[in-house]
């Protein structure tokens, strides 16, 4: 509780504090303190929501708003349908295999995810092998590049972010008892039964890990969206950027942040709930 209250609800409450700001543009720090001290010595509390109010009146948050959902959503989906087999297929391996096979996945974060989305670059220009790949697929016109692209960015985020749907998915069916599927086979069950009604229903809670660990940073990406997208790529990340840092307007970036995260956390925290509860009924007698 310690570690999560200097590292979380601190830097939480400060960056709550700025959002009710007003920027103050030439000065440092630049934004009005919420306690004033009048002439007559009488301290007063101001708040202005007038921060949390543009982000709902601006279309351009707005849309970066639902721009950054759809690449997370989409990415977070792509990332499912490419980490399960490759999951399943580890859990599955000899015991001797698997931790090469971890490792393997786990290899990529030995380099920066910086210099990862920039060596993507020469992958999605015009002459690189993705580019070209598609191109001789009939998917995309001889000569186009998929760099600057929303294609790009969803290959990006996939590739960047596959390992943290692969880990606990690998955790979850490694200890997985497949003496489940022989019975199911001994019942009558064809492979793709057994899978459907007794393999996916238990790799649930990894799937549900994954699909958070990959959602979540996804919805605040920056780096990949202003690396591999284009102008339309506008992402809240990148809208918190730019104002924090190019516009210096601390207060408006502070509620860009605190409506962020609680897109990102009461969702969760709903569902978390909701599956609570379905677990303690199924579990109560």
């Amino acid at each position: 509780m310690l570690w999560l209250a200097l590292l979380f609800l601190v830097p939480f409450l400060i960056v709550l504090k700025l959002s009710f700001a007003q920027a103050l543009f030439g000065q440092v720090p630049p934004y009005t303190p919420l306690v004033q001290t009048g002439e007559d010595g009488a301290v007063s509390l101001q708040l202005h929501a007038s921060n949390y109010a543009a982000l709902i009146s601006d279309p351009l948050y707005v849309g970066a708003y639902l721009k950054s959902l759809l690449f997370a959503s989409v990415s977070t989906l792509c990332c499912l349908l490419i980490g399960y087999p490759i999951a399943y297929g580890i859990a599955r391996a000899p015991k001797v295999w698997r931790l090469l096979l971890l490792v393997l996945v786990i290899l990529p974060f030995w380099t920066s995810s910086l210099l990862r989305t920039y060596a993507m670059i020469g992958l999605l220009r015009a002459n690189g092998i993705v580019s070209r790949t598609l191109s001789e697929l009939g998917l995309i016109e001889p000569g186009t590049a998929v760099l600057h692209t929303d294609l790009a960015v969803y290959i990006g985020i996939t590739y960047n972010y596959l390992p943290f749907m692969i880990l606990p998915l690998a955790a979850t069916l490694i200890r997985l008892d497949f003496t489940l599927l022989e019975a199911a086979a001994d019942l009558g069950a064809k492979p793709w039964q057994a899978f459907v009604r007794v393999t996916l229903p238990l790799s649930f809670p990894g799937m549900l890990a994954g699909t958070l660990l990959v959602f979540i940073p996804s919805v605040g990406e920056f780096v990949i969206p202003d690396v591999l997208g284009g102008p339309d790529a506008l992402t809240i990340g990148r809208v918190l950027w730019t104002e924090f840092f190019t516009n210096r307007d601390w207060p408006l970036a502070a509620a860009i942040a605190i409506a962020m995260l609680l897109l990102i956390v009461l969702p969760t925290l709903l569902f978390e709930y909701v599956e609570n509860r379905r677990a303690a009924r199924e579990d109560a007698p």
